[in-house]
């Protein structure tokens, strides 16, 4: 399998069903804050949680066409993170994607509100009776949980938290895989359980999602902090070597990048040895998990 037409694919797949999100509203009082949402909602990305969630419904033989739209939730809480996190109380980032972000082009306040709206709404979605006919209102919950637990306090927020109050700290190995557990693995972990869910899996085969998703969760977070010393503006869509710029607690700058690279490669090996038991079908997994370490942004 061509690991980039696979993801092209699905990302086509989940950027329709994007598309058709807060347009009627638009025409509303409120239409520049739909406007907003949308500016950030569809301003590309590969859309990697929202696949992470397809392929594992397919490793698990789920129904990923009519399940597809209840892993968009995923995107709208990522794309409310970079809203929030590009904010000058945060990251303080004029661009992201390559172009300006949405408090610049927006302002503050429409920013926030903005990352609220999505935040809320994907739980709008989740617990909307329209999916009945899809899934039981109860296996729905479950992902209303997961996605909720991985997004809150001891999930994502939490995470960003810890490295903002790490800043100029020199944290040990172990304590930035739990800030990068918490900040950017969350998510990425709950995107391959709630595929599992989705679908119905066995509790051995969550497991094995679980444990993908963990190794997974910590690859993509060395990739990117390499990406941040070794890329450029242009192939990241934003500004490069930010991160040691705020002293940042990273990969390349506690172990070093020829370390960092090794330990990108160790994960990722624990993510191929996790879906090994799905056979064929957790082939796109794999994959994916082999692309996240070496993707140029």
């Amino acid at each position: 399998m061509e690991i980039t037409a696979y993801l092209d694919m699905q990302k086509k797949r989940v950027d329709k069903a994007l598309e058709a999100l807060f347009e009627r509203e638009l025409s509303r009082e409120y239409g520049r804050l739909a406007e907003g949402i949308r500016y950030s909602l569809l301003a590309g990305g590969k859309r990697i949680r929202p696949v992470l969630a397809l392929a594992a419904i397919e490793a698990v033989g789920g129904d990923g066409e009519s399940l597809l739209p209840l892993t968009l939730p995923l995107e709208l809480v990522h794309t409310y993170s970079l809203v929030h996190d590009d904010l000058p109380a945060m990251d303080n980032d004029d661009l992201r994607r390559g172009r300006p972000t949405n408090h610049v082009v927006y302002g503050e306040a429409a920013a926030i509100l903005a990352g609220d709206a999505l935040l809320t709404h994907a739980f709008t979605l989740l617990s909307d009776p329209v999916y009945d006919k899809v899934l039981p209102a109860s296996r729905r919950m479950e992902v209303v949980h997961e996605l909720s637990s991985a997004s809150g306090l001891c999930g994502m927020v939490g995470g960003q938290f810890l490295d903002i109050v790490s800043e100029g700290k020199n944290l040990t190995l172990p304590e930035l895989e739990n800030l990068h557990r918490h900040k950017t693995g969350a998510l990425l972990r709950a995107s391959v359980r709630i595929g599992g869910i989705l679908a119905g899996a066995s509790s051995e085969w969550v497991e094995a999602l679980t444990r993908y998703g963990e190794a997974v969760g910590i690859a993509f977070q060395i990739a990117d902090d390499l990406l941040d010393v070794l890329g450029t503006a242009e192939e990241l869509g934003k500004a490069a070597q930010k991160d040691a710029g705020k002293s940042k607690n990273t990969y390349p700058g506690l172990v070093g990048i020829d370390r960092a690279r090794i330990l990108a490669e160790e994960k990722c090996r624990e993510a191929h040895e996790a879906v090994a038991v799905f056979g064929s079908k957790g082939e796109p997994l794999a994959r994916i998990a082999s692309y996240i370490i070496e993707r140029r942004n």
